[in-house]
């Protein structure tokens, strides 16, 4: 498939809209006027290598982002690459991995993630989020509570635990006493999605284009101009 070809496969528009979850400062920091991080710095790049423009369109949870790509209102994304989301979307391999964590308070008597799935056992997530889709799929005990934000009610309803993205997480931690619990519980695959319905080869393509960033130390260099900390996925 040549450039021209690629291009009105992936942006049948003529413009690449990618949606940038504002929500994970990990991935995206900045505002929607001005956003910034490594999915920004990627979808700059895959527009400049079709050789169109981009038009970013700025959310604020990873739900939104799921909505627009699949309402056709996007072309591209940046989600974890999840079971329940897979209807919808096409993902590559993953770019970053990041880590699911549990939040406790400082007095919990829960000592460990592993101890977390317990009858009467209450946690915070935000709703449609990686780990609120991941723990909903294999909790078999506890009670997953779904808000815009899971440190909110987590502190609002007095729950046993909340759950996040580290990084966000060890924040909320410092600022309030808490603690995490180790290991992690999850390992999120934030991966670049693509219209379910796209050709194939058009999606084999943008594919390999995120594996050569991974490579070149793109992927490394722009989670480091962010001051994140992350770690960069291995080639797939």
């Amino acid at each position: 498939m040549d450039t021209s070809s690629l291009a009105r496969a992936v942006a049948p528009t003529g413009t690449l809209r990618a949606v940038i979850n504002l929500g994970n400062p990990v991935l995206a920091q900045g505002t929607p006027d001005d956003p910034r991080g490594v999915t920004v710095a990627i979808a700059h790049d895959i527009a400049q290598w079709l050789g169109i423009a981009l038009e970013l369109v700025c959310v604020d949870a990873a739900r939104n982002s799921y909505a627009a790509i699949t309402e056709g209102r996007v072309d591209l994304c940046f989600l974890a690459n999840e079971p329940s989301r897979e209807e919808g979307v096409v993902f590559t391999a993953p770019y970053v991995l990041i880590e699911g964590v549990h939040v406790v308070d400082a007095d919990s008597p829960l000592a460990s993630s592993d101890e977390v799935d317990r009858e009467g056992v209450r946690i915070g997530v935000r709703l449609g989020s990686a780990y609120d889709l991941f723990l909903t799929r294999s909790l078999q005990h506890a009670d997953v509570v779904r808000a815009d934000e899971a440190t909110d009610v987590f502190e609002e309803q007095h729950l046993d635990a909340a759950a996040g993205v580290r990084q966000p997480m060890e924040e909320f931690v410092a600022a309030t006493g808490r603690r995490i619990l180790e290991p992690a519980f999850m390992e999120i695959q934030q991966s670049v999605g693509l219209p379910r319905a796209l050709d194939p080869d058009a999606v084999a393509a943008v594919a390999a284009r995120v594996e050569a960033l991974k490579a070149s130390g793109f992927v490394r260099d722009e989670l480091a101009r962010s001051g994140v900390e992350a770690t960069v996925a291995p080639p797939a």
